[in-house]
């Protein structure tokens, strides 16, 4: 008899993140890997991944889930028995494994949010879609014009003895401030500090406006990785800001842990990350609405399709 499994799967704008665990919450097997545009390619290649780290004879995948702005898709190509929204996911997935942790922190490519949890339920929140400064695009692309890894970001910005200001409110006036400092000759680590203090600072400012951080406190997403900006936030909030070596996959592993508690099981392949699926848009004009139906064709056959918002858009597999 094999032992159960869980699979989890969390597709955003910029990374798409694939955990395995088993009926212990420990992880099997993980993945990050850029989407680069295509979620169901990025996801097929998480899944091949996936299959390489897993004893296939000892392991049998009972319940797979999916989060992320790619979610409802992708679920419905891997056939998920959940489908929950990035909250949800990261809220269960960071209470799971820091139970008493009471404000959530998350930066990650393009966007940001804020989870508040009281007795392990998440209670409030806020997120940022609409501008990516102070997110991991922003800091990437200053990587670039100054040259340097953004993953040695951290360690620079560590050596910094004071952190240039940066107006960061808006990713051109930081840019063109950062131009600024330059020319006046602050020292390129001073000016890393300074962008690392700034996304802590845009954030608080923003994303957190009106929310009371409470500690526990655990930082998480791609920036967390960032040493620097996780100084510039227990500098901010004059509290100890625990990151997660996990952190980065805390919507899958949230997602997976929903899967394995939904009782809904039934036999998962890693065969789904070799079939082929096409993604159709479909305008229906048979009523006033004209609504934009997605379909999704696995192997030339339809097996979903939703956008319609009445019944005579409704189509079935």
């Amino acid at each position: 008899m094999k032992e159960k499994a869980y699979i989890g799967i969390d597709i955003g704008s910029i990374s798409t993140k694939g955990v395995v665990i088993d009926q212990n919450n420990t992880f099997l097997a993980e993945s990050y890997l850029w989407t680069q545009g295509n979620p169901t390619q990025a996801t097929k290649d998480v899944l091949h991944a996936l299959k390489e780290q897993i004893d296939t004879e000892k392991y049998q995948i009972v319940a797979a889930g999916t989060t992320g702005s790619a979610r409802k898709l992708i679920g419905t190509m891997i056939g998920a028995q959940v489908i929950k929204n990035e909250i949800t996911a990261h809220a269960v997935g960071t209470t799971t494994l820091h139970p008493d942790v009471r404000t959530i922190l998350e930066i990650g490519g393009q966007d940001s949010k804020i989870i508040c949890v009281e007795n392990g339920v998440a209670t409030d929140y806020a997120m940022n879609t609409l501008c990516a400064a102070g997110t991991g695009a922003f800091l990437s692309s200053q990587a670039h014009r100054l040259g340097v890894d953004v993953e040695e970001f951290g360690a620079i910005a560590l050596k910094a003895k004071n952190a240039a200001p940066i107006a960061a409110r808006c990713t051109v006036f930081a840019e063109s401030d950062l131009v600024h400092k330059l020319q006046v000759g602050y020292p390129r680590e001073e000016i890393i500090a300074g962008l690392c203090k700034a996304v802590a600072g845009n954030y608080l400012n923003n994303v957190a406006k009106g929310k009371k951080i409470v500690p526990p406190v655990v930082f998480q997403g791609g920036v967390s990785k960032n040493a620097g900006v996780v100084k510039m936030f227990e500098e901010a909030l004059s509290m100890p800001v625990t990151v997660d070596e996990k952190g980065h996959l805390m919507g899958a592993f949230g997602i997976a842990v929903l899967a394995r508690e939904s009782g809904v099981f039934a036999p998962f392949s890693f065969d789904v990350a070799d079939m082929d699926f096409i993604t159709k848009e479909i305008t229906c004009g048979k009523c006033a609405n004209h609504c934009e139906i997605i379909c999704v064709y696995r192997d030339a056959d339809l097996i979903d399709a939703w956008g319609n918002r009445c019944e005579k858009g409704r189509i079935t597999a």
